[in-house]
């Protein structure tokens, strides 16, 4: 499915712009025509939904639902649905890192008067495409819109704290919540018009200009979220809405107790009954949102680390088998054919790299992991294998340059060695290697791109508070680099689209 091409990862929120985050504006437009200038075919992000605990678009309040947030306000003035007197050039936001609480406040309150100007417009045009989205999206939207309208109801209290009816979703419970708080659950519902409006409208353009947008899935699900609320039995869950075991990652070198996640663990049994539906259309509105799906521990699907209810580590836990070949036949079976890459980090067992090649996807090479060991690192260039994706670092890693200076005299000493370079452009060296290298897709974070260092990192793992506020100064930045980007691409063959056909 896949053929030999190249891009790189940005989330949106990570775009520069006036308003505090990265959104749907001119300059998400102005990234897509660098990538195409660039001769890059592919655009990664991270998940779309709105961003949970710690901002962290991995904990997302919601599996279906976009990122209020990343709505641009320009568009709104276009549809006149805001003033241009709403929407300064000039707003005082921080143009490095992005001020989260700040931007919340400040398009919250322009959102709330897009509504109302949205509920006396006499556009047919925007009533006709909203009352379409409403009939396209009636799977997931009206219990997202109404598991918000109650969360603020109740002062954000997750929804295992509600009163009992509305936390077991009793009929009467659920008819007088609708009732009461319509107006809310109508203004959500608008939020994620706008955002499917400004999105489709974005990722139209990029692929008119054979950019092809990469997301990403995690295989967990909050718990404070819409996805566990309206869907309880499909969890193992106990009668007070708390996870009977939680999801994590046994001890291993990096982390003595291992990994205590506390997502809500999947009732596999239940979801094969009735043939996997919730998961199904899941995919289909990542699918729906992007062209090619990139799934975080892909693991999880042939066995899970399960850790019991009370635990404060993740020490006590235990393998659970997963789905594994059933759950795919199954998704492809209502789907069809499915372009994923699946992240296979970490330690991966035999059962998980048999699945993961009996089903054709492409796993991940990271080239910071490659050295320090011997000629056998999986991660080395010369041992990997062309059904790959290669990246210079991801998300959770440092930037290429800030990593380079952290590492040890003897390990830079083994990436000198092995590149055969003096590593005063470590990064450079790390993306020509990746572009070179025999996996089918080569992807470099924006950061590396810039030679940026550790500030410039996205995430630290097991870090609660302070990621994902990076953003990229201007898109101006990168266009020196875009002759470099070019020669590299067509020097080793990756000017042509990720997907065939």
């Amino acid at each position: 499915m896949f053929q030999r091409s190249s891009g790189l990862l940005c989330h949106i929120t990570s775009l520069p712009g006036a308003h505090g985050i990265g959104d749907m504006g001119p300059e998400s437009y102005r990234f897509v025509d660098f990538l195409a200038g660039a001769n890059q075919h592919l655009w990664q992000v991270l998940p779309l939904g709105p961003a949970g605990g710690g901002d962290s678009p991995y904990d997302s309040r919601s599996s279906f639902a976009g990122n209020p947030l990343m709505i641009s306000m320009n568009d709104l003035v276009d549809l006149d649905l805001l003033p241009a007197v709403e929407v300064p050039e000039t707003t005082g936001f921080s143009t490095g890192r992005i001020q989260f609480r700040r931007v919340e406040q400040w398009k919250g309150r322009r959102l709330r008067l897009a509504f109302e100007a949205f509920r006396e417009t006499s556009s047919s045009e925007l009533n006709q495409e909203f009352a379409a989205f409403l009939d396209r999206s009636v799977d997931w939207l009206h219990d997202y819109a109404l598991y918000q309208a109650i969360s603020e109801k109740y002062g954000g209290k997750a929804w295992y704290r509600w009163p009992d009816d509305l936390r077991s979703r009793e009929k009467d419970a659920m008819h007088r919540a609708h009732r009461d708080l319509a107006d809310e659950v109508l203004f959500h519902q608008f939020e994620q018009y706008l955002f499917d409006r400004q999105w489709h409208q974005l990722k139209r353009y990029a692929n008119q200009r054979d950019v092809m947008i990469m997301g990403d899935i995690p295989i967990y699900v909050a718990l404070d979220s819409a996805d566990v609320w309206a869907n309880q039995d499909q969890f193992l869950l106990e009668a007070d809405g708390q996870p009977s075991v939680q999801a994590g990652v046994p001890p291993d070198l990096f982390a003595a107790d291992g990994q205590l996640w506390g997502n809500p663990v999947y009732d596999w049994s239940k979801m094969e009954a009735d043939g996997f539906s919730w998961w199904t259309q899941r995919l289909q509105r990542v699918l729906d949102l992007t062209d090619i799906v990139r799934i975080d521990h892909f693991r999880g699907f042939a066995a899970g680390w399960q850790v019991p209810r009370g635990e404060r580590t993740a020490r006590n836990g235990e393998w659970v088998e997963g789905p594994g070949y059933r759950f795919f036949e199954a998704i492809a079976g209502s789907i069809g054919t499915l372009p994923i890459i699946v992240e296979d980090l970490g330690v991966i067992t035999p059962d998980v790299e048999a699945l993961r090649d009996g089903l054709g996807y492409p796993g991940m090479k990271v080239l910071q992991f490659a050295f320090g060991d011997d000629a056998d690192n999986p991660y080395l260039p010369h041992n990997a294998v062309a059904n790959s994706m290669v990246y210079t670092g991801t998300h959770d890693n440092d930037t290429t340059l800030g990593w380079y200076r952290s590492i040890t005299r003897q390990e830079r000493d083994h990436v000198r060695r092995y590149l055969n370079v003096e590593g005063s452009e470590i990064h450079v060296d790390f993306i020509r290697t990746a572009w070179a290298s025999v996996s089918v897709l080569a992807c470099a974070p924006v950061q590396d791109v810039l030679g940026l260092g550790t500030d410039a990192r996205m995430n630290v793992p097991g870090k609660a508070k302070g990621n994902w506020g990076w953003r990229l100064d201007s898109i101006a930045s990168l266009d020196p680099h875009q002759a470099f980007l070019q020669d590299i691409t067509n020097l080793y063959g990756r000017n042509r689209s990720p997907v065939e056909g």
